[in-house]
């Protein structure tokens, strides 16, 4: 087995045990985040997706507060093309990588709700924003390069560009996108290093890696390829899908049709991908081998989990790996626990280092990092 990079996600919109209720949550505190990316650090895990969206924090202000706790993670920080300029971006970009030490990696977002872009005071039709994330790239990138930039687009217009203070990366942090309509699947393959899906059946996931590769391939490119997904792991398979029962446990029928009835005003074709999956039905969520859609009742982005015990978790991941997928993006409520818990369980079975969190009678019974060889 080839080890995948393994990433993690920071819930900076808040943090719960039970979908739909906010009896258990855990809102976005400066401290509590810093417990997830600190933990996820010193795990192992090769990356961490900073969100974005109205209901988070700012990814680049959490990113920033992350630097200087953080030592060896990557992070995932999102680029919105349609609610920013590049020649800023660009300075942010630099300025960011140079805090992290060279750690930063952007997630290319031109956004998949019109309601959110305009209260932002962006408007655009599906497509334009696309055409808009491609004119904005195209200047961006010769800014990370060095060059100063001219540039008469229909939607991005700079004189005199120039980004000062390159970062250490070159020419740019990676860039990952995600993205399931043509026009997103175009951009994909003129503009970006990895390509990330959401965790759709194998045979879906397969027709998305084809098409994008194909057309990379007619702009002389090569594109990686990664998949975002909830994990619900346990020793056991029993318990891993009892897991899965009580996390959607709380969740009344007005919850699934109110959260529903918001999806389909987006004009996201990947969310409109992810509704298909489960119809807005609780009775048929295991839409592929221990694929399981009920995260997507109630939330929008991300909505399928493996459910399982290790080894069939494992095998699964194998499984995308076998199509192409390099990088898995996870995630599992709540974050900090399930961090420790994936990484327990499933790191052995991946080629990485199995990591356990002991307390230490030396450190006050804070978490001490104990690592062992993978097996």
């Amino acid at each position: 087995m080839t080890t995948p990079e393994i990433f993690w996600f920071l819930p900076t919109s808040g943090d719960t045990r039970y979908l739909g209720t906010s009896d258990f949550g855990r809102p976005p505190t400066s401290a509590y985040l810093r417990d997830i990316g600190t933990t996820v650090d010193r795990l192992g895990y090769d990356g961490m997706l900073i969100p974005t969206g109205a209901s988070c924090l700012d990814p680049w202000v959490v990113a920033a507060a992350l630097a200087p706790v953080t030592q060896r993670v990557k992070l995932l920080v999102a680029l919105r093309t349609s609610i920013s300029g590049p020649t800023v971006a660009a300075r942010q970009a630099a300025a960011l990588d140079e805090a992290l030490g060279g750690r930063l990696l952007l997630n290319v977002v031109p956004g998949g709700d019109p309601r959110e872009l305009a209260a932002d005071g962006a408007f655009f039709s599906h497509d334009g924003r696309y055409e808009n994330a491609d004119e904005f790239l195209t200047v961006w990138k010769r800014l990370m390069e060095g060059e100063t930039v001219d540039f008469h687009g229909r939607h991005v217009r700079v004189e005199g560009a120039r980004n000062f203070h390159p970062g250490p990366q070159k020419p740019w942090p990676p860039l990952y996108f995600g993205g399931s309509s043509e026009a997103a699947h175009e951009l994909a393959g003129k503009h970006v290093d990895a390509y990330l899906t959401w965790g759709e059946p194998p045979a879906a996931v397969a027709e998305k890696i084809a098409d994008v590769r194909a057309r990379a391939a007619k702009h002389g490119r090569k594109v990686r390829f990664g998949i975002r997904l909830h994990a619900i792991v346990r020793e056991t398979e029993a318990e891993a899908w009892a897991a899965a029962d009580r996390l959607i446990s709380r969740l009344t029928d007005e919850d699934i049709a109110r959260a529903q009835a918001n999806y389909a005003k987006m004009d996201s074709v990947g969310q409109r991908r992810m509704a298909a999956l489960h119809g807005g039905r609780r009775d048929k969520l295991e839409i592929a081998p221990n694929l399981w859609a009920g995260v997507g009742l109630v939330r929008g982005g991300a909505g399928t989990a493996l459910v399982g015990d290790p080894g069939t978790v494992a095998a699964r991941m194998q499984e995308y790996q076998d199509l192409g997928i390099e990088t898995f993006v996870m995630s599992g409520y709540p974050h900090l626990e399930e961090a420790i818990r994936f990484a327990e369980l499933v790191f052995p079975l991946l080629g990485k280092d199995a990591v356990t969190l002991q307390r230490s009678s030396q450190t006050g019974g804070a978490f001490d990092i104990r690592a062992r060889a993978a097996s």
